[in-house]
C-alpha cells in the first residue's frame, strides 16, 4: 500500500482534471459536429456536397468515440502501473533475471512496460485500421501487410531504442550531478541524426520512394523551387496508396538530405497548379525558418523536463507516492514519462497556437510564390477526399489541431487572393 503523501493527491488531481477536460473536449466536439451535420458551412458551399459533409462528420465522431475509449484506458493503465503497484511489481518481477537497479534491469523494465502499453493499444489500432478506415472507404492495408508494419517498428524499436537507452542509463549512473545534462544532449544529436538518415534508411523500409516521372510536373516544381532558392536533394513520390487513401505531401530530411515527398493519392487527385501550391505552403515553412524554430523550442523544452527530472529522480516521494520502492533510473524515467502529460495538457492551446501561427504565415508565402486560389482548391480537395470536418468544435480545435479550422484558412486564403 502506498504511503500517503501530498503529491499522491496532486497526481490524483491532475490525472482527473485533465482526463475530464479531454472526455469534455471530446463530447463537445462530436455535438458540435453533429449539429452541423446537415448543413454545408457556407465557404464550402459550391464545392462540397452535402453527401461528403455528412461523411466527414460520421467520420470524425466515430474517431471521436474510439479517441473517448483510448482516454478511458490509457488513465485505467497508468493508475494500474503506478498506484496499483504494477510498475513495482514489474520491477520486482526481473529481480530474478538482473540485479536491481542494474543496466540489464533496466533496460528489461523499460520494454516490458512498452510492450504492455502496446498490447493495450494494438485494439484500439486494429479497430481503426480495418473497421473505421474500412467503413469510410480510406483502407487499403491488408492484415499481413499490418503484421508487416508491426514486426518492422519492433525490430526496428529495439535495433535503435535498446542501444540508446543503454546509453542513457549508462549517463545517468556515471555523469554525476549533472547528467541530465548530458542525455539532453546525447538526445539532441540522436534526433538531429534521425533527420538526416530517417529519410535514406529507415523510411524506406515502409514506403517506396520512386523518382517524379511526371515531366510537366517535375519542371513545374523544379521552377518553383528555383524562384523560391530551395534546393532540395531529389523529388519523390511514395506509394502510399498500398495503405491508405489519404492523400498528403511533405517535406523531411535536414540540411543536403531534405526530399520533397508527394503520396501517389495526391498526384492522382490535385492538378499540377494545386500541387505546385501546396508545395509552395510547405515551402514558406522552410523560408520562415518554421521547422528549426519548432526544433529549438523543442529542445528547450526538453532540457527543462530533463533538468526536473535531475532533480524529482533524488527525491524518494516521487516514488513512494506513486507506490514504487524499487528507485532506479530506470523507474524515474518511467514514471515520469508517465505522470508529466496530466501535468502538461492545459498547455495545448499554447502549442497549437504558436503552430497555426506558422500555417498562416506559410500560406501567406504560398500566395506569393504561387496561386492562392489553387491553393484554395487544393485545400477544398483534400478536406473531401480526406473526409476531414469543416465544422470542428473551437475549443477542441484549440486543443488538438496544429493547423487552423478549415473556414477561418479558406476566408484568409480568399483574402489573399483578392489582393
Amino acid at each position: 500500500m502506498t504511503s500517503f503523501h501530498p503529491f499522491t493527491l496532486i497526481f490524483l488531481v491532475a490525472l482527473a482534471t485533465t482526463t475530464t477536460l479531454q472526455l469534455w473536449l471530446a463530447k463537445r466536439h462530436m455535438r458540435n459536429v453533429s449539429a452541423h451535420r446537415n448543413h454545408v458551412p457556407d465557404e464550402f458551399s459550391g464545392s462540397i456536397p452535402l453527401s461528403a459533409h455528412e461523411k466527414a462528420a460520421d467520420y470524425t465522431i466515430a474517431k471521436t468515440q474510439l479517441g473517448v475509449l483510448e482516454i478511458l484506458a490509457g488513465t485505467v493503465v497508468l493508475l494500474a502501473f503506478t498506484l496499483g503497484g504494477g510498475l513495482e511489481a514489474l520491477s520486482l518481477a526481473w529481480t530474478s533475471a538482473f540485479e536491481m537497479g542494474g543496466y540489464g534491469h533496466g533496460i528489461a523494465l523499460v520494454l516490458s512496460v512498452a510492450a504492455i502499453s502496446s498490447v493495450v493499444d494494438l485494439p484500439f489500432s486494429l479497430y481503426r485500421t480495418f473497421v473505421i478506415e474500412v467503413r469510410f472507404g480510406f483502407n487499403r492495408m491488408t492484415l499481413a501487410l499490418y503484421l508487416a508494419d508491426l514486426a518492422k517498428q519492433l525490430l526496428l524499436g529495439l535495433t535503435i531504442g535498446v542501444p540508446l537507452l543503454a546509453g542513457a542509463l549508462w549517463l545517468m549512473t556515471k555523469m554525476g550531478t549533472y547528467w541530465w545534462l548530458w542525455v539532453w544532449a546525447a538526445w539532441v544529436v540522436f534526433s538531429l541524426l534521425m533527420m538526416v538518415i530517417g529519410p535514406t534508411l529507415i523510411m524506406p523500409l515502409f514506403n517506396k520512394f520512386s523518382p517524379l516521372e511526371d515531366a510537366s510536373l517535375r519542371e513545374r516544381i523544379e521552377a518553383l523551387l528555383a524562384k523560391c532558392g530551395f534546393r532540395a536533394q531529389g523529388l519523390y513520390v511514395m506509394d502510399s496508396s498500398k495503405r491508405s487513401s489519404h492523400g498528403n505531401a511533405f517535406f523531411t530530411g535536414f540540411g543536403a538530405a531534405r526530399r520533397i515527398v508527394l503520396f501517389d493519392t495526391l498526384i492522382e487527385r490535385l492538378t499540377p497548379p494545386e500541387i505546385e501550391a501546396v508545395l509552395a505552403h510547405e515551402l514558406g515553412h522552410f523560408s520562415h525558418r518554421h521547422v528549426l524554430k519548432r526544433m529549438v523550442l523543442m529542445f528547450a523544452a526538453s532540457l527543462i523536463f530533463f533538468a526536473l527530472l535531475g532533480h524529482l529522480i533524488t527525491q524518494d516521494w516521487f516514488f513512494t507516492a506513486l507506490n514504487v520502492h524499487s528507485q532506479s533510473t530506470a523507474m524515474a524515467l518511467i514514471l515520469f514519462s508517465m505522470v508529466v502529460p496530466a501535468f502538461t495538457f492545459a498547455l495545448h492551446p499554447l502549442t497549437s497556437l504558436y503552430s497555426r501561427r506558422h500555417e498562416y504565415e506559410a500560406d501567406a508565402y504560398a500566395a506569393q510564390h504561387a496561386s492562392a486560389r489553387d491553393l484554395v482548391q487544393a485545400l477544398v480537395s483534400l478536406y473531401q477526399d480526406n473526409a476531414a470536418t469543416l465544422t470542428p468544435d473551437p475549443l477542441h480545435s484549440a486543443f488538438y489541431d496544429s493547423h487552423p479550422p478549415a473556414a477561418l484558412r479558406i476566408v484568409r486564403l480568399r483574402q489573399l487572393a483578392a489582393a
